[in-house]
């Protein structure tokens, strides 16, 4: 079935497409995608790669997520969130750990955003978060990135304890890309728990926020409050 998926994937390939891709995803010399092999291939195109051959094997699934080309990994994830979705106790403990094994090939903004939540943040959400914790400190920006994203699943459900911690370890990072990812889930803190409790941390951290960080954060929030926000920094 593999092969099969890999020549669906060839027929879709768009050369055009691609050379944007590249561009967009930063794979030039020293950017964080640094050599990454794109086809060209929508997401939705992918989905629906990802839905006919569902019933990969996990064998399958992590020769496919450890491809050069990233809208192969992109597949993989998308068939192990369904098999994680549709499995029971004992498969949803094996992917999980599967994905954070392998976190060195979920190495773009959009693999772990696509994906973070669905597995890592579902699989935590009534287990202890330690793992979150390590993963917030890790020399990898795309573990850091995990992190965060993980914790969209536990907002949503209204809890957002775990999303500040993380948040107030992620303050000083380096990396553009932690400050939006963090950024956006204080935004949708905000959005779907409570405001007053977004701004609460806002306030409490303010001054030793990232400038991009906290124009994520504060998009929602009225013109007059962004300004008043953007001129405290």
């Amino acid at each position: 079935m593999l092969d099969a998926l890999r020549r669906d994937v060839e027929l879709l390939a768009n050369p055009e497409k691609a050379k944007v891709l590249r561009r967009f995803f930063k794979t030039g010399p020293g950017q964080y995608g640094e050599g990454d092999v794109f086809l060209g291939i929508v997401v939705p195109a992918s989905r629906k790669i990802a839905k006919k051959y569902a019933d990969l094997t996990l064998g399958e699934v992590l020769a496919l997520l450890k491809s050069k080309i990233h809208e192969e990994r992109l597949i993989a994830l998308f068939i192990l969130i369904t098999q994680f979705e549709k499995g029971n106790t004992r498969i949803k403990e094996e992917i999980f750990w599967l994905y954070l094994k392998h976190t060195r090939f979920i190495n773009n903004w959009d693999l772990v955003d696509l994906s973070a939540e669905k597995i890592v943040g579902a699989y935590l959400e009534r287990r202890p978060k330690g793992i979150l914790y390590e993963l917030a400190r890790s020399e990898s920006l795309w573990e850091r990135r995990i992190s965060i994203i993980a914790t969209f699943h536990f907002i949503k459900e209204g809890k957002y304890e775990d999303a500040f911690t993380i948040a107030s370890i992620l303050l000083r990072d380096r990396e553009d890309l932690i400050h939006k990812a963090t950024g956006w889930m204080l935004r949708e803190v905000g959005k779907r728990c409570s405001e007053e409790v977004e701004e609460t941390f806002l306030r409490k951290h303010l001054k030793g926020m990232p400038r991009t960080m906290l124009r994520y954060a504060i998009e929602r929030f009225s013109l007059e409050k962004r300004h008043q926000y953007l001129q405290k920094t």
